[in-house]
């Protein structure tokens, strides 16, 4: 697949650490233009050197009309959107809160429909434009004691598939990236009340062979091919085909990971 030869706009939300950084070293690579939009400034500066940044809370509406009047005035447009910030969550039905619940919906879905409703009518203006939604292999598929996550992150997959019947009659791709465990600092923001699934969800992060930087090599290229779902590594794509052409074996896998929860829970472990 050859490299768009053309410098794009591309802002990246929550590019200044993780997937997102390695998101914005890749498009700095192509010689892109590229806006991080983040709350925190960059984690390892050099890494994303040449990017420019704004204050982006993705839970903001403000922050969002403030992203908009920068690219307006400084780009006139905006060839890409990869809507990449999100938080690590999950937790039992019975533990986590309604407030942990909300939390997560209004940053990994949320944010991700404004970031989409901000840019959307700018990208209709030009007749083109590619929006790229982090979601996660938690939205395809879906382990016990992540309810709020896959729930969220199945609904990013959703919207991204709707918006790219949606919008491709003015020239818009959507596509939904979806990556399994990756080794970032993506578990500094767990710290729900079930620490137990904290704990879990840590140690998968931890041991995670993949990180941000061969993910986002792999993503870039589904961005080339215009994808609607990227599944970048190996392993996310058999846990796929698992659940896809070997249900039975799919279930058992999800039920035996169910049951060890139970006995570390129950302290039968």
């Amino acid at each position: 697949m050859t490299h768009p030869t053309k410098s794009r706009r591309v802002l990246v939300t929550g590019g200044a650490s993780g997937l997102g950084a390695a998101f914005v070293a890749e498009f700095l690579k192509r010689g892109d233009r590229v806006l991080i939009g983040d709350l925190q400034p960059p984690v390892d500066p050099a890494l994303v050197a040449g990017a420019e940044q704004v204050r982006l809370d993705v839970t903001s509406d403000e922050d969002w009309a403030s992203a908009l009047a920068w690219v307006e005035e400084e780009w006139g447009g905006l060839d890409v959107l990869v809507n990449n910030a999100g938080i690590a969550a999950g937790g039992r039905i019975d533990v986590i809160g309604i407030d942990e619940w909300q939390r997560v919906i209004d940053i990994n879905l949320l944010g991700v429909v404004r970031g989409c409703r901000t840019f959307v009518p700018m990208m209709k203006q030009q007749g083109s434009g590619h929006i790229v939604n982090t979601a996660s292999l938690a939205g395809l598929v879906h382990p016990p004691v992540m309810a709020s996550y896959t729930a969220v992150k199945a609904g990013v997959v959703a919207l991204s598939e709707t918006l790219s019947y949606e919008l491709g009659p003015y020239g818009i791709n959507v596509s939904a990236v979806c990556p399994g465990f990756v080794r970032t600092p993506l578990a500094s923001s767990l710290g729900g009340s079930d620490a137990v699934a904290d704990k879990i969800a840590a140690r998968l992060i931890a041991r995670s062979p993949y990180t941000a930087d061969q993910i986002a090599t792999a993503v870039m290229a589904g961005i080339d091919k215009k994808m609607m779902v990227i599944v970048p590594d190996r392993a996310a794509r058999i846990a796929v085909r698992t659940k896809r052409l070997m249900r039975p074996l799919y279930d058992r896998q999800q039920r035996a990971f169910g049951a060890r929860v139970f006995a570390m829970t129950e302290g039968k472990a």
